[in-house]
């Protein structure tokens, strides 16, 4: 019979008794089996709502910032601005056409037979206003033109007769063109002044301009180039068919029913 006997701090390894269960892991979670309140809907999130720092399920609340931009921007919920007044014409830079949305552009005849009756409706008063300064007879009997019967002549009564007939040419298209972008000879050839950009009526600022370019070099030297010049130019042009003062101050002649 063995007297051999285990050590005192070491229990044999059969004693069920003497051996310890297994420690659980920290959190107090048993190291198997399933969790508390049973296994989670299959393709599920995991219980207690999505991981730390990722998304939630579904993506973005309505109204946040987009996906890719932590703060987001005041105007990502804005409706886009509206079109310009009239609806705009052309199709903007690049566009395919740029006459889209615009009224068929007057014919250059029409726009000839329009400037030839504004210029009678002014040239009529200015005739007659003209007389006392015999300016039409002085200028017949030396054969020369306005402009050097004006600055020949001596006495201050020929130059004040020669701003008059520039205010008064000016003043009539700047006052019409700003009121609805017809003056009296537009008005009976159904044309109509516009803006390029959008098709308004040209304000007054524009409307000046246009009719500085228009009236300024051929009442004061270039009686017969200038008109000339802006005629050409109106015929070739493309696709606006716009005269030197068109283009000083964007704009376009367009027709209208009415």
């Amino acid at each position: 019979m063995s007297t051999d006997q285990p050590p005192p701090d070491q229990p044999p390894e059969d004693d069920p008794f003497s051996k310890r269960p297994p420690e659980p892991p920290p959190g107090g979670q048993p190291p198997s089996g399933p969790p508390p309140g049973g296994p989670p809907p299959p393709g599920g999130p995991p219980p207690g709502g999505p991981p730390p720092g990722g998304p939630p399920p579904g993506g973005p609340p309505p109204g946040g910032p987009p996906p890719g931009s932590p703060y987001g921007s005041p105007y990502d919920n804005m409706p886009p601005p509206p079109p310009p007044y009239g609806g705009g014409y052309g199709g903007g830079y690049g566009g395919t056409d740029p006459l889209t949305g615009m009224p068929p552009l007057a014919d250059t005849g029409r726009r000839v037979l329009a400037r030839f009756v504004d210029w009678v409706i002014v040239a009529v008063p200015l005739a007659i206003i003209g007389i006392p300064f015999h300016i039409y007879s002085r200028a017949t009997r030396d054969g020369n033109d306005f402009g050097d019967t004006v600055n020949s002549l001596n006495g201050g009564s020929q130059l004040v007769f020669q701003l008059i007939t520039i205010v008064a040419y000016v003043a009539y298209d700047t006052v019409l063109t700003a009121k609805d972008g017809r003056t009296i000879g537009k008005r009976l050839m159904k044309l109509r002044v516009a803006m390029l950009n959008d098709g308004s009526t040209p304000p007054m600022s524009q409307s000046l301009l246009r009719a500085v370019v228009l009236w300024l070099p051929a009442l004061i030297c270039c009686a017969c180039l200038w008109p000339l010049l802006i005629l050409i130019l109106i015929m070739v042009d493309k696709p606006y068919k716009q005269g030197l003062h068109d283009k000083a101050a964007k704009t376009v002649v367009v027709s209208v029913p009415q």
